[in-house]
């Protein structure tokens, strides 16, 4: 007998005792800070101690999905590992984010781990509205499709597994469909106080 067979038979014989229904538990509120609260702490605050802590930095792309002009990509320096089994990684990208529509729409994404020497591409990602993949070398991932761009130091191939929300952010949460590293010795490219280091 299957699962499904098992929780019908389950439900046959709680229903032939007479017991209750079991209702399911609610789900949790995912909110953020409402108007009407007051944030625990400052904004510039928070930015001068969080940044004290040194991140690397990569850039998320994504194929280019019906009806788009081109790939889409944006700086991203909060990513990390999640899971080993199954292979998850995540990123967080802001709500007012203008790529994140895109990389939802496409459903995949690669992570592109910067090395040292690409502080000039990172900072052409992070803006908005300019043309990010100009003179820009890349080939595609091979399951996505997604840029996967030249000289970095790791590339994460990936499609959407879930999105949650975490304030004005989204948790983005991807399956690993392919990877790969880079076999040469080169330093990582790493934020830390608001600039390169």
């Amino acid at each position: 007998m299957g699962q499904a067979g098992m929780a019908e038979a389950a439900v046959r014989y709680l229903r032939s005792v007479g017991a209750a229904p079991v209702e399911p538990l609610p789900r949790p509120e995912l909110r953020c800070v409402g108007e009407d609260e007051r944030a625990p702490v400052g904004q510039a605050e928070f930015r001068r101690v969080l940044g004290n802590f040194a991140t690397g930095v990569a850039v998320v792309t994504a194929p280019a999905a019906d009806g788009e002009d081109g790939p889409a990509g944006f700086a991203c320096q909060s990513f990390s590992s999640l899971s080993l089994d199954p292979p998850l990684v995540s990123f967080m990208v802001g709500r007012t984010s203008t790529t994140w529509p895109r990389i939802a729409h496409a459903g995949v994404f690669c992570v592109n781990v910067l090395a040292a020497h690409q502080g000039e591409l990172c900072r052409g990602f992070a803006v908005s509205g300019a043309d990010k993949f100009a003179n820009v070398p890349y080939d595609a991932a091979p399951v996505s499709g997604s840029p996967r761009l030249a000289g970095t130091l790791a590339w994460i191939d990936c499609t959407i597994h879930a999105v949650h929300t975490g304030g004005d952010h989204l948790i983005v949460v991807g399956r690993v469909d392919a990877l790969g590293a880079t076999e040469e010795d080169e330093q990582p490219l790493l934020f830390h106080k608001g600039r390169f280091v």
